[in-house]
């Protein structure tokens, strides 16, 4: 005979009760279009979708804190300096971004986000690599292209075209890098023998963006507003062949990479709050990431970036990680976005500093 009771164990298992719900849990919810959405009512919308739009709703919540932050949002304290107790003073000393991007970044569309960003003096510090800082020059001397991720390597170098992803760069553009920068080396070096001027990475790319003058150069804009730039593997790319090619040349011209280490953690130190934003990893994440250290770490931080922790490579490490290192203060706000960061970081940029006036002078 069949039963018509339910047994008891699957009943048990499948209707389990649940605990009651905070009074402060959010429920999901997504974008309703059936209402006109304007651009920023649309981006505050994932905060509620779930998976990485809820990681990039609360970059957007971390970035907005770190451009708004003043310290006269800090209670005075009794041991304050007397630089810093004045209303005027306090008023005035922001959260100091810094901004780290790897080189691809540049080589895409993202760098006229980023050159906004410095024309505005949204930021404080960048630090990329090598091709962070050439391929700004050299989309200044020539263009680069729209591709595929798929054409053929072999072809390509036979045509001299450099593949970058889906974007392809003419070897010529490269050429005419090497022209435009031999020069600017001969009179660095002669500058350093009379004058006993001690370059610097950060100096050395100070004085391109001096000699580019072009508004479409990131870094013209953060020579005009003395942000500085630091590149700690500045031989790596095409800047570093020129030098290679220059040092047979006309040898001598040396690059100190201590002053910039130095500048780099001093900045970092005295900052009285510091904040991440970096695209991608390697090098410009890392260094950054270290030089907060030095101050015990950062006060807000947000990665972006598609790289995974199974591996053990800090450019796939969550901003845990780097609260056990001391280069994430901890309890600070930190987020880690698994994405391309040329689909979420123009999003980001849109629903924070493009919003209004704020900037980091």
């Amino acid at each position: 005979m069949t039963s018509t009771t339910v047994p008891a164990e699957a009943s048990a298992a499948v209707l389990q009760p649940s605990e009651p719900i905070s009074e402060d849990a959010v429920p999901v919810q997504g974008p309703n279009f059936e209402k006109s959405l304007s651009l920023l009512q649309f981006l505050q919308s994932y905060e509620r979708i779930g998976f990485q739009a809820n990681s990039l709703g609360k970059a957007i919540d971390i970035v907005d804190k770190m451009r708004k932050w003043r310290l006269s949002d800090e209670p005075l304290t009794e041991d304050e300096s007397d630089y810093y107790s004045s209303p005027d003073i306090r008023a005035q000393t922001r959260c100091n971004i810094f901004l780290g991007y790897t080189s691809n970044l540049i080589s895409s569309g993202l760098r006229e986000v980023i050159l906004y960003l410095v024309k505005h003096k949204h930021v404080a510090v960048l630090v990329t690599t090598a091709g962070g800082i050439e391929e700004d020059f050299i989309k200044c001397l020539g263009k680069t292209y729209l591709a595929d991720f798929h054409l053929d390597g072999a072809d390509l170098r036979r045509r001299g075209m450099n593949r970058i992803g889906n974007l392809v760069v003419p070897n010529d553009n490269y050429c005419k890098f090497e022209d435009w920068l031999t020069p600017i080396l001969n009179t660095m070096l002669v500058e350093q023998r009379t004058t006993g001027k001690v370059w610097t990475p950060s100096s050395f790319i100070r004085r391109l963006g001096k000699e580019i003058n072009n508004e479409e150069s990131v870094y013209y804009w953060a020579y005009k507003n003395d942000i500085p730039v630091f590149c700690p593997a500045l031989t790596d790319g095409s800047i570093g062949d020129v030098i290679y090619f220059h040092s047979f040349r006309n040898p001598g011209l040396v690059l100190d990479i201590v002053q910039d280490i130095r500048d780099l953690n001093e900045r970092s130190r005295t900052s009285r709050k510091a904040g991440m934003i970096v695209l991608g990893g390697g090098v410009c994440k890392h260094q950054i990431a270290n030089a907060m250290l030095i101050r015990n770490g950062a006060d807000y931080s947000v990665f972006i970036n598609t790289g995974q922790e199974f591996d053990g490579s800090d450019s796939g490490a969550r901003p845990d990680e780097a609260v056990s290192w001391g280069k994430i203060r901890a309890g600070a706000e930190a987020v880690k976005v698994y994405a391309d960061a040329t689909l979420v970081f123009p999003m980001l940029v849109a629903a924070t500093f493009a919003q209004g006036a704020e900037s980091s002078t």
